[in-house]
């Protein structure tokens, strides 16, 4: 029987965690333990350590483009110009809602949104948090979209238990987001798909 491999990670928040978990289970590795360090700025802090981890070990670091660079290979070169051996950092364009909008039918399913809601080319989306948010005020179910969208007077952005449900469409191996699914129309998620592939089959065992 061949051992599994394990994969440590490292990413911006909890809705990011359950993408990178459901990312390394659905290649058939496991996880060995995810930092998430609560922002973008606490990240890039501290990814010369998890580098210098990464020497020996495997990590898969996910970070969002955003607005802060031109394109993902300037923020590459810009955060990280030389990674370790087993370092698979990858940044996701632009940011984690366009790489859960590209399953667009289990989306739309998963959300009880129209189809025609949800993005065709969603690495194009400069807002994909705000495009998300547009597709779920068309939610035939009122309890998501009291969980998702923001209450008005709140002063918040998005809704009490946004984080959660996607974290539960990422984490939903039955009826949520299917990885392999999603990389045929997100050009970013299909190359970190093909890095992490090969981290696995190299990662020591």
């Amino acid at each position: 029987m061949t051992e599994v491999a394990y994969i440590s990670g490292a990413v911006e928040g909890t809705s990011d965690e359950a993408v990178l978990s459901r990312l390394v289970r659905s290649l058939g590795g496991a996880i060995h333990r995810v930092q998430v360090q609560r922002g973008k700025a606490g990240l890039r802090r501290a990814l010369p350590g998890y580098n210098a981890a990464a020497q020996g070990d495997p990590w898969l670091v996910l970070v969002d483009l955003d607005q802060d660079h031109e394109c993902a290979p300037r923020l590459v070169a810009d955060w990280l110009p030389a990674p370790s051996r087993y370092m698979c950092f990858r940044v996701v364009v632009r940011e984690i809602e366009s790489w859960l909008l590209a399953d667009r039918e289990r989306f739309a399913g998963f959300f009880s949104v129209p189809l025609s809601s949800v993005p065709m080319a969603p690495d194009d989306v400069l807002d994909a948090k705000g495009v998300l948010l547009a597709s779920i005020t068309k939610s035939k179910k009122r309890a998501i979209r009291e969980d998702m969208l923001p209450r008005l007077g709140s002063g918040r952005t998005i809704g009490p238990a946004y984080t959660s449900r996607l974290i539960e469409y990422a984490s939903d191996g039955v009826h949520g987001w299917r990885p392999e699914v999603a990389a045929r129309m997100s050009p970013s998620l299909s190359r970190c798909i093909v890095r992490l592939d090969a981290l696995i089959a190299s990662a020591p065992r």
